[in-house]
């Protein structure tokens, strides 16, 4: 997490891409652990917890600002100056949490990505074989589409050239591990196919999830839930023959479908 500097005036850019350090110096929390050290101290026992929490809200204040200033604008249109002046600060004060831009961006990316970490570890779920294929997609389609169009900043930050590389390789990584966990879910879920025609299947899965998130998150309100329905619609009616070719499995109920 960026943390602020030493210092009560504004600070300055610096050329490294990630926060500064030293919040707990900066919001007067010495050495972070909110307890004083030494004799005399003990009238002072707490304060710098309080002042590190103001910290750590000033940088969720300007994380949030950033957020919204990176959907309006896109990353490149983005500037320090506009997120502070979303989050009601001075740029000064933005320059004692985060020395430039691309700081900002790498520090708000590895919060969403830990949070779609979250979000799709709990809807790759092997349990859930037991469900029919319709109720399964809602299972697992369901929180995936909700963090998207919940944190619409995660696209920006996950797409485009000009998006600073350690994000760009962080999300590689991401999107080799939920192709993994589709692939592993889908063996599970039809045993009986063979292991080539599973890779071939989670990938094309994986694609039509990620064409229909571009439409489902081009819309809002009736229309998004619509596109939404569309999605479990096109991914049912893809998976569904894999499933009734399965022997050990009996037709399911289809999905209700405009």
């Amino acid at each position: 997490m960026p943390e602020a500097r030493a210092e009560e005036s504004a600070g300055t850019p610096e050329s490294s891409g990630r926060a500064r350090t030293g919040a707990d110096n900066a919001t007067g929390g010495g050495t972070g652990t909110g307890v004083g050290t030494g004799a005399g101290q003990g009238a002072t026992t707490g304060r710098p917890r309080r002042r590190q929490a103001r910290g750590e809200a000033r940088i969720a204040q300007l994380l949030e600002a950033a957020a919204d200033v990176f959907c309006a604008s896109g990353y490149n249109g983005a500037s320090t100056n506009a997120i502070a002046r979303e989050a009601g600060v001075s740029p000064g004060t933005l320059y004692q949490f985060f020395p430039n831009k691309e700081a900002i961006a790498i520090e708000l990316g590895e919060q969403l990505m830990q949070r779609w970490r979250e979000t799709y570890g709990a809807a790759f779920v092997i349990s859930r074989i037991e469900l029919p294929l319709d109720r399964l997609l809602d299972a697992v389609l369901d929180p995936l589409i909700a963090f998207n169009c919940e944190n619409p900043a995660f696209a920006v930050l996950t797409h485009g050239s000009e998006i600073p590389g350690v994000i760009t390789q962080e999300h590689d990584a991401l999107h080799a591990t939920m192709l993994t966990r589709t692939e592993a879910l889908l063996a599970a879920y039809l045993p009986e196919l063979p292991a080539d025609r599973v890779a071939r299947t989670a990938e094309m899965s994986f694609v039509l999830f990620k064409a229909g998130l571009d439409l489902i998150m081009a819309h809002e309100g009736a229309e998004r839930e619509a596109y939404s329905a569309e999605l479990k619609t096109v991914m049912y009616r893809y998976l569904e023959p894999l499933v009734c070719d399965t022997p050990d499995r009996t037709a399911e109920r289809s999905i209700d479908t405009p």
